[in-house]
């Protein structure tokens, strides 16, 4: 007989009473209503004005978002094409 493990797994086991889950990665009921929220949202919103309040007040303020947009660059896996360099230009 093997000793009982008392470590946790990461997966849960078969018999936990949960409903068998979508096919591959993700969650389709959650994606249906991401995306029908981001639709309701923009149907109902002034996605430009929001857009202007979010942008920087001042020059300094830009600099500290685009230093913070680095920083979480560089811990990333991989680099995404929009984020921008800090040598780029406008």
């Amino acid at each position: 007989m093997k000793p009982q493990n008392d470590k946790p797994t990461d997966k849960p086991s078969k018999d936990a009473g949960a409903k068998p889950g979508p096919y591959g990665e993700g969650n389709y009921e959650a994606t249906r209503q991401y995306n029908k929220g981001v639709k309701d949202h923009m149907e109902h919103h002034d996605i430009e004005k929001e857009a202007r309040d979010a942008a920087p007040k001042s020059d300094a303020e830009a600099k500290e978002m685009l230093e913070a947009e680095q920083a979480a660059a560089s811990r990333s896996k991989a680099e995404s094409p929009n984020v921008r360099k800090a040598n780029s230009t406008k």
